[in-house]
């Protein structure tokens, strides 16, 4: 199994801007898998049904999710967890001042199952370099160079993940 990549960055608590930084891990993104991925993917695990038949009913759950979404309900996934949505607001000076434009976004919360939790005790990890260095290193690489600056300019900012 691929091990989860992180680097390793000094940030600065932003809760506690005074303290000094300290080393946190940053997860490294593999990529990202498409709904079309996601089928082949399942349909490649001794499944019976086709990637085709797979991709046709998480497209048809995507929508039937949403319609469900829209009509207020919670919908519950069993061991993959559930969806609740919930609206954000402006407060209006009273109850009676109060009217749905003040509404401003559906919102929606996913609560994990039982199939997400513990993800940290079956994981493994392995430490990589960031992505400021993994730029400065083809950078240098392009350019014919043997050693690569990776200091963030100030405008850059932090590492991204």
């Amino acid at each position: 199994m691929k091990k989860i990549q992180y680097s390793v960055s000094m940030l600065a608590n932003p809760l506690h801007e005074n303290d000094p930084k300290k080393a946190y891990a940053k997860l490294q993104l593999t990529g990202v898998v498409s709904l079309r991925e996601l089928s082949t993917h399942i349909s490649e695990h001794n499944s019976v049904f086709s990637k085709g038949t797979i991709l046709g009913i998480l497209c048809e759950l995507s929508s039937c999710i949403r319609e469900l979404l829209l009509q207020g309900y919670k919908i519950d996934l069993d061991e993959l967890g559930t969806l609740t949505p919930y609206v954000k607001s402006r407060g209006a000076v009273s109850m009676k001042d109060f009217t749905s434009d003040n509404i401003t976004e559906l919102v929606v919360n996913f609560q994990k199952g039982s199939a997400l939790q513990n993800l940290r005790r079956d994981a493994e990890f392995e430490q990589t370099t960031t992505r400021v260095a993994q730029r400065a290193a083809l950078e240098a690489q392009k350019e014919g160079g043997t050693t690569a600056d990776w200091t963030p300019k100030e405008e850059e900012g932090e590492d991204e993940p």
